[in-house]
């Protein structure tokens, strides 16, 4: 069976899918998008992400297209047409399609794109080794809270990582301190058994698997701190981690070229791992 796409209130073959060349999106980045995983044919943390999709939409002055309860009706019968039962969809909206120019156009109309695929987290190998991440500049705009189209660096940032054997990269800002990884955030767990992430600030993207792993953490009364940390504290913590909507919780055993600890998945991102994987699959059982 072919894939079918949403555009702007029509279901198509994927391969005829199109948008206009002066859609805004193409012209100037100037869109946002989501990403949510589907799990037994239901969406995870739909509310968190359709909240931050209002978010990012509201920052950039877009017009919101359509009703949430229409919005998730679409996004269903885009999952039920492409018969993903465990996968992603992506939901991107853009400022409309307008003749170029930089000043935003009179009376837009939102654009609306949706397609999904079937798609599994990391194999169980990955996770039991753990991943290596590198570590570049950040060199992205300073409103990284807003999850906009806008991803050059992300893109340079993930290339570079893959040409160097790793799984992802990690950003440094400029005091040394890590922001997030290129499609994912960043996580350490110190000697004393903090769980360590940097506050939600617009230096991140406050990614729905960050909160949800934060409520995991809260629940089982671990203990969370919420602030910036360097490479070098990263090197020497015991664990590290990163959270992602198609990772979920993934063990990060060396950073560059240094081993993390051991070298191995620590214990308390192994339980983290499974506690976030039984929300999951509670939400799959929701429907």
């Amino acid at each position: 069976m072919s894939r079918i796409a949403y555009v702007n209130g029509r279901y198509l073959p994927h391969r005829a899918a199109a948008v206009h060349i002066e859609d805004r999106g193409y012209q100037f980045s100037d869109g946002v998008y989501e990403v949510i995983a589907v799990q037994q044919g239901a969406l995870v943390d739909e509310g968190l992400h359709l909240r931050r999709l209002e978010r990012s939409l509201r920052e950039l002055r877009i017009a919101e297209p359509m009703a949430e309860g229409s919005l998730k009706t679409v996004m269903r019968e885009v999952i039920r047409r492409n018969r993903v039962r465990d996968g992603i969809i992506y939901v991107q909206m853009t400022r409309g399609v307008a003749p170029r120019d930089h000043a935003f156009p009179k009376n837009p109309t939102t654009q609306v794109v949706m397609t999904a695929r079937r798609g599994k987290p990391p194999s169980p190998e990955t996770v039991a080794a753990g991943v290596r991440v590198i570590t570049i500049p950040d060199l992205r705009w300073t409103r990284c809270d807003i999850k906009s189209v806008s991803l050059l660096p992300n893109v340079l940032g993930k290339q570079q990582a893959r040409e160097a054997g790793a799984y992802e990269a990690w950003q440094v800002d400029r005091d040394g301190n890590v922001t997030e990884g290129t499609s994912t955030n960043a996580w350490i767990v110190t000697e004393a058994g903090e769980v360590v992430t940097r506050q939600a600030s617009e230096a991140i993207l406050n990614g729905v698997t960050r909160l949800a792993v934060i409520k995991v953490i809260e629940e089982h009364q671990l203990r969370l701190v919420e602030r910036p940390f360097s490479v070098a504290e990263a090197k020497r913590a015991r664990e590290a981690f990163m959270t992602s909507t198609t990772a979920f919780v993934l063990p990060v055993v060396r950073i560059d070229e240094d081993a993390v600890a051991d070298g191995k998945p620590g214990p308390l991102t192994r339980r983290l791992r499974e506690l976030y994987i039984e929300h999951v699959d509670a939400e799959g059982r929701q429907g």
